[in-house]
């Protein structure tokens, strides 16, 4: 279990200096044993995705009681010995200073926070504001990487993402996650965004991390990508159970 400070500035340190065909690869496991495949398979640290963590406890996208992510995301921090940065959505209402304080119970040392809901995309200059508090209550003991949901919302200029981000930074985000931005317009966002920069990546589909890097990525997350397809492997053995031998 790595929390605490030293926890969070191993996991600030991981995004430094990092050549452009190296971003930091960070996989998302969805419980602790999941966690433990990546831990031991040498990745420096985890960022949970709430999509995979809501899958494994039975819930749909979005739909996950804050308590139960917050014990989903401490089980997978006490199972291994790296960093994990916890995906908590919108962050389930709370104020800034309940949500920096729930994370740091469950022993995360950086948080996934998106801006938009239900209802479309935040107001860029409240959300930001909601940004700083979280800041201000978490001091530098938490990452703050701050999502960025145009491109998922029909918002395809580029200009629109690097305006919420130059607001995110300002606010005290170390990173800035432009989700689902387009392969094409990630060299456009890289020269107008200060700071790290999150980028999305299919496992086993489109540009590797290193091209990802090369193009602008600081770091790569998968989204629940990992925890479908390990989900899908488990219903072809399935099957292949189910239509008993020689079948």
């Amino acid at each position: 279990m790595v929390t605490g400070p030293d926890g969070v500035e191993r996991f600030r340190a991981l995004h430094r200096g990092r050549a452009a065909d190296d971003p930091l690869v960070l996989p998302g496991p969805w419980d602790a044993a999941s966690a433990r495949v990546f831990a031991a398979a040498g990745f420096p640290a985890l960022a949970t995705p709430s999509a995979g963590v809501a899958a494994s406890l039975g819930y749909e996208d979005g739909a996950t009681p804050a308590d139960e992510m917050f014990a989903a995301v401490a089980r997978i921090v006490r199972a291994v010995d790296v960093p994990v940065s916890a995906d908590v959505e919108g962050g389930y209402g709370l104020a800034p200073k309940e949500l920096v304080e729930r994370l740091l119970e469950a022993g995360a040392v950086g948080c996934n926070l998106e801006d938009s809901t239900g209802a479309g995309l935040r107001d860029p200059a409240e959300h930001a504001e909601w940004l700083a508090g979280v800041r201000e209550a978490a001091g530098g003991r938490l990452f703050l990487n701050a999502r960025i949901d145009t491109f998922i919302r029909g918002v395809d200029a580029p200009e629109a993402a690097i305006e919420r981000a130059a607001a995110y930074v300002a606010a005290g985000a170390d990173c800035v996650y432009p989700i689902a931005a387009p392969v094409a317009v990630l060299p456009r966002l890289r020269a107008g965004i200060r700071g790290p920069m999150n980028v999305l990546a299919l496992p086993g589909q489109g540009p590797s991390p290193a091209e990802l890097g090369g193009l602008g990525a600081t770091r790569i997350t998968f989204g629940p990508g990992l925890q479908r397809q390990a989900e899908q492997a488990v219903r072809e053995h399935a099957r292949r159970l189910a239509a008993g031998p020689g079948r």
